[in-house]
């Protein structure tokens, strides 16, 4: 079969256009999954959805991964994903449950087991081993629960704590966050006394409005309280996180704009930084520490933004001068409540925007803590997405700290 001259040279360039299209397919290399639990809207009695994303290793992009599946509870709150990162696990306040899935290499979720609190959930927490699940619920009280793993599996309650402020055993305690240490030695949780604080009503307490209460973690996730536990926090703390090396701990005031430092003394007794608290942007309510243990960062929610501190790595104390244009500098789209870091390099930071519907992009300098937003962000998610759990994937290494 022969060919014309204007056949061969049409021939060339399509082989031409198919080979450039295959390379630039074979540019783009996904380094994580990113899942994102968005609720349904009010009235509806439907379950929430996640949806799964990949992220492109170039340019932190991400675009829809494996199908879209119902987060199996109403009202998705809070994720956390195991540290073998082969299980994640889902917090519903429509019915107060807490559903397991197993995560495929391929970011595919299959639900597993669930099990049910006497109270909404609020935040999840894993320890290091993958051992237990710490869960912090209640809307007219604070209980930690901790649930034992077993290869992924969730076991029956083996330690509920209720959380009361000493000296003010009637005061209605709301939690807000949970974290438990990289080794697993200590959890803290964060809770406000909503008779001290109560916003267009009338408080009905003297104490202190914030609080951090803290626990060693025994055997079979026994608590005990950490010496002079529970620790005064602001106003309203919203989040807390610990640093990877177990030296220090964070936690944003969501009523006075701040974020506050501790260090660790005794495995898990808590002392304040030095010159703090630290200014953060508004209503900073959620907050995430660099997995080398180098950066902090907090996004806002009423001012749309992500706030960025480098870390003394002697001191713990939270520097803000990686912001070179201020804590407005990073914007997200509308009302950022949740944040996160990619494991797989530790560049890219991501936030789940409640009343952007999407997730907003950063990349991340390793060198500076400065970030840059990613290509084409923000990215489009379902309604009201509250949650942000990140996996790496294949034999990508996860970034760990090295101070």
């Amino acid at each position: 079969m022969k060919f014309s001259k204007s056949g061969q040279l049409f021939l060339v360039s399509a082989i031409g256009l198919l080979v450039a299209t295959l390379l630039t397919a074979c540019q783009i290399v996904t380094i994580d999954y990113v899942f994102v639990a968005s609720s349904v809207a009010a009235g509806t009695g439907g379950d929430g959805t996640i949806e799964t994303y990949a992220v492109d290793s170039e340019s932190g992009a991400i675009r829809k991964g494996a199908p879209t599946v119902s987060s199996g509870g109403v009202d998705p709150v809070a994720m956390v994903v195991s540290s073998d990162f082969a299980n994640l696990y889902v917090a519903h306040r429509g019915d107060n449950s807490i559903v397991h899935f197993a995560i495929a290499v391929n970011g595919v979720l299959t639900k597993k087991e669930s099990v049910t609190l006497a109270s909404a959930p609020v935040a999840l927490a894993i320890n290091g081993s993958h051992t237990l699940l710490f869960a912090v619920s209640g809307t007219t009280s604070a209980t930690l629960s901790v649930f034992p793993l077993s290869s992924g599996a969730i076991g029956a309650a083996a330690v509920q704590q209720v959380l009361t402020i000493p000296g003010y055993s009637g005061d209605t305690v709301l939690p807000t966050g949970v974290a438990v240490l990289a080794n697993g030695a200590a959890v803290y949780v964060t809770a406000y006394d909503q008779s001290a604080y109560n916003p267009g009503g009338t408080p009905t307490s003297s104490a202190n409005p914030g609080w951090v209460f803290g626990f060693a973690v025994g055997s079979g996730g026994a608590l005990t309280p950490s010496n002079a536990s529970p620790y005064k926090a602001g106003v309203k703390p919203s989040a807390v996180a610990g640093d990877p090396t177990d030296r220090f701990v964070y936690v944003t005031d969501f009523a006075s704009n701040q974020l506050i430092g501790y260090s660790i003394q005794g495995g898990s007794t808590l002392n304040f930084l030095l010159n703090g608290p630290f200014r953060a942007g508004s209503e900073p309510i959620a907050l995430v520490v660099d997995p080398r243990g180098k950066y902090i960062y907090v996004a806002n929610a009423l001012d749309s933004s992500v706030s960025a501190y480098s870390i003394d790595l002697t001191t713990g104390t939270p520097s803000g001068a990686v912001n070179t244009t201020g804590a407005q500098g990073n914007s997200t789209d509308t009302q950022p409540v949740s944040i996160t870091i990619d494991p797989a390099l530790g560049r890219f930071v991501y936030t789940a925007n409640y009343l952007g519907n999407s997730v907003s992009g950063f990349r991340l300098d390793p060198n500076t803590g400065t970030l840059v937003t990613t290509q084409a962000t923000p990215y489009p998610t379902g309604a009201k997405p509250t949650a942000l759990a990140l996996v790496p994937h294949g034999n990508h290494s996860v970034q760990s700290v090295t101070p």
